[in-house]
């Protein structure tokens, strides 16, 4: 997919911008705080729907507005072009539109425009929770498998209930909780394959692609740990109940998933300097890329903010020569604080580029 045109009001601090992009790489340039990575987050809510900073659409409407509208026109891979909208109002509900018919229900629209974003938020992955980790694969694999978010929200609502129950000063049924069991086992049998697929998938691709950014020889890992992995679920939540009841929770399922990032044999949270946590970062990012594009049948849309910081100049001229490669890498969205940084290396690589400007919401 291709992102030609972009209309964007009054959304965070852009006041009104009107753009036209290169089909390969397009770079946001200026200073921090002027609205480069609001303008990624305006393409971010055009395949998600949603911003991927703020936690409350209100959050992202310009300060003194009614509302935000978004529009952007996207080359499709088979020549045709397709219209996405998004408006948000102060009071009302949010609308998705597609081709000016709005989408009845948002998760229909979670796919059909492939999406991979990097922030210096999702240092998060390394050094945060379980969760994280977590919410990186549920992402990845609900841009190509439909069914899995409604999985994941059955599950959700099932361990809900079940805790509720482990929380009970009574005694709580047992034919209760068998029911939510069943309902927690059957969805998350599913989702662990799903995430054991992706994980199994997605290695190869990280192994091949790590290397090529470090330009030496670092030992890296991924490592799913599941309890999917130690059998029937079901079972597990029946011999769990005892010790999930003296806890007030389910002490074991889908939801206690991790996904250990090593380097070394050692947690790379622990091990790596911030340029390597940064390169590790990198590499699933585009490893998850290259995943989505050969599973989707489409290259998605791929969005860089401050991918320079923290990293050599042989480690961002590696990785600028891999997304710059069209046979394997599509449109490409990148920000950065030095415009003169980022044109030479550019003119280094000789690969076509639009550069914008941005300035106090304002962009040229």
């Amino acid at each position: 997919m291709q992102l030609e045109h972009l209309f964007v009001q009054d959304y965070r601090n852009i006041i009104q911008s009107d753009l036209e992009f290169s089909s390969g790489l397009n770079c946001f340039a200026g200073r921090n705080g002027m609205g480069k990575t609001n303008l990624l987050d305006a393409v971010y809510c055009l395949s998600f729907c949603k911003s991927s900073l703020a936690q409350s659409d209100a959050q992202t409407i310009r300060h003194g507005a009614d509302c935000f509208q978004l529009s952007g026109t996207y080359l499709c891979p088979d020549g045709s072009r397709t219209i996405i909208g998004c408006m948000s109002r102060t009071k009302g509900r949010k609308q998705i539109t597609r081709d000016r018919k709005e989408y009845q229900r948002f998760s229909d629209h979670i796919g059909y425009i492939p999406l991979v974003m990097m922030t210096p938020l999702d240092t998060e992955l390394i050094l945060g929770g379980s969760d994280a980790r977590r919410r990186f694969m549920d992402m990845v694999i609900s841009q190509y498998d439909s069914d899995y978010l409604r999985r994941l929200i059955a599950y959700g609502k099932a361990l809900q209930q079940r805790n509720t129950l482990l929380k009970m000063e009574m005694q709580p049924d047992p034919e209760m909780l068998l029911m939510w069991e069943q309902v927690m086992a059957e969805n998350g049998q599913l989702i662990f394959d799903r995430r054991r697929e992706l994980i199994e998938r997605i290695i190869p691709l990280f192994n091949d692609i790590y290397p090529a950014i470090a330009g030496q020889n670092e030992q890296v890992s991924l490592t799913y740990v599941s309890h999917g992995q130690r059998g029937n679920l079901l079972e597990q939540f029946a011999e769990s109940r005892s010790r999930d009841r003296a806890a007030g929770f389910s002490l074991c399922g889908i939801h206690k998933d991790e996904l250990e990032m090593q380097l070394g044999g050692y947690p790379v949270r622990k091990e790596g300097s911030q340029g390597q946590n940064k390169t590790y970062l990198t590499a699933l990012m585009l490893a998850q890329y290259r995943l989505l594009a050969g599973v989707c049948g489409k290259k998605p849309i791929l969005l860089l903010d401050d991918i320079f910081d923290r990293l050599d100049s042989v480690r961002v001229e590696n990785i600028l020569t891999l997304v710059s490669d069209r046979s394997m890498f599509g449109q490409v969205f990148i920000t950065d604080v030095d415009r003169n940084h980022t044109d030479g290396i550019l003119k280094n690589l000789g690969c076509e580029c639009r550069t914008f400007t941005v300035e106090n919401g304002s962009v040229r």
